[in-house]
């Protein structure tokens, strides 16, 4: 059988520790031997990125603005033990914060609905869609300590030389200050990807902040959102069938909690980060996330949602055998691999991710899963498999279909 054909590569971002080798797996039994692949291949190990100062990942970035479409590898924000055990020049910042900067997106994760993998709220139906905004809030905060008594103040100087300022806090010992920011920009940026993927996907969308406290940063987002909203969606979203609402966090919580899923749900960055998470993990786990980074002008970076799963590649450096989920890289490939087939009328490609993904809840509602998924599954009797047979047993389904 020949294989599919591609006309215009994906950009390639490969990554760390267990996931880089689910990576090679997944390209190897999955993909290569029905898709003739045509990637660009940025390397986004630790290893790599200490090598070029950080360049690398900004180089990818650039790469996925060219070309439309990337599809990510998990890989590790260092920390201090990371600094020794890699020894890194500097503490490099989150790749993913990077892209995100570079790109101006907005994240959106949903879990992928399984039979026998129940949520553990019993009325969730559907997925439910988590929009993050990724720019701003507590990822770029300035922070200082107060070393004892004196007057904190909030200070900003125009570039006229006016100033505004109003005081924090009048501390009478030592504590802690801290600034975050956004851009109008930015929230411009989140409003549209937001709507635009509503219509895309043709799901209802919620907003949430707290603006009842925050009457001017929390604001500005909601004052935003419904301008352009009114401006530029509205007519569209009633044209699609679809509603947008806002409302406060601890409103939209309490309604998440009771709703049967299916839609999109907007958050800032931390509230997005949080939510997400809890989200994912009540419908089963994070290995089970779809994540897209989705630009304003069109563009596409797809991951899994969890991390490098370094507790399970310490095991394979010891020769340990593991069973590792590799369900949301899986969706990564597939994800980017229907866009890339979308964008460039490759219905044959689009297919093969439909395919693909078909096989692969396939195989876990058969029975054939990894042992997380085995812990939480309602099934009997299932079949616990390592990490390389899993994707084995994903190929063999799809050889089926």
């Amino acid at each position: 059988m020949s294989k599919i054909t591609m006309t215009t590569p994906l950009v390639e971002m490969d990554g760390d520790e267990m996931t880089r080798i689910l990576w090679k797996m997944i390209k190897d039994e999955l993909i290569l031997p029905y898709v003739d692949l045509k990637t660009e291949y940025y390397d986004l190990g630790l290893e790599h990125r200490n090598e070029t100062d950080d360049q690398v990942t900004r180089d990818s970035a650039e790469a996925t603005r060219k070309y439309g479409v990337a599809v990510k590898c998990a890989t590790i924000t260092p920390n201090a033990a990371r600094m020794d055990e890699y020894h890194l020049k500097e503490m490099w910042k989150s790749p993913n914060g990077t892209i995100r900067s570079m790109l101006d997106g907005t994240v959106f994760r949903a879990p992928i609905i399984v039979k026998g993998i129940e949520p553990c709220v019993r009325n969730w139906e559907k997925p439910i869609t988590l929009a993050r905004h990724a720019y701003g809030d507590v990822y770029k905060n300035v922070e200082i300590a107060a070393d004892g008594p004196g007057k904190a103040e909030l200070v900003f100087t125009g570039a006229d030389g006016t100033q505004k300022r109003q005081t924090i806090h009048e501390f009478d010992g030592p504590g802690v200050i801290q600034g975050v920011h956004n851009t109008a920009k930015s929230i411009e940026s989140f409003a549209k990807a937001c709507f635009n993927y509503a219509l895309d996907t043709r799901q209802d969308l919620w907003f949430a902040t707290k603006d009842t406290i925050s009457k001017t940063y929390d604001h500005t987002f909601k004052d935003i959102f419904a301008e352009i909203y009114e401006k530029e969606y509205k007519s569209r979203f009633e044209e699609a069938g679809i509603t947008y609402f806002y409302t406060l966090i601890d409103d939209a919580v309490a309604r998440v909690m009771k709703a049967k899923g299916g839609f999109i749900w907007a958050c800032k960055n931390y509230d997005g980060d949080v939510m997400s998470d809890m989200v994912s993990s009540a419908f089963g786990s994070l290995a089970m996330m779809t994540s897209v980074l989705v630009s304003p002008s069109g563009v596409y970076e797809y991951e899994a949602a969890h991390g490098t799963v370094q507790r399970h590649y310490y095991k394979h450096l010891a020769g340990e055998e593991t069973s590792t989920n590799s369900v949301a890289t899986i969706f990564a490939w597939t994800g980017a691999l229907r866009k890339r087939g979308e964008l460039d009328g490759n219905s044959e490609l689009s297919a093969f991710a439909d395919k693909l993904e078909k096989a692969t809840i396939a195989t876990i509602e058969s029975g054939r899963m990894t042992k997380d998924l085995a812990l939480i599954t309602v099934m009997k009797d299932v079949t616990v498999l390592n990490s390389e047979n899993f994707i084995k047993e994903i190929r063999k389904t799809f050889e089926t279909l």
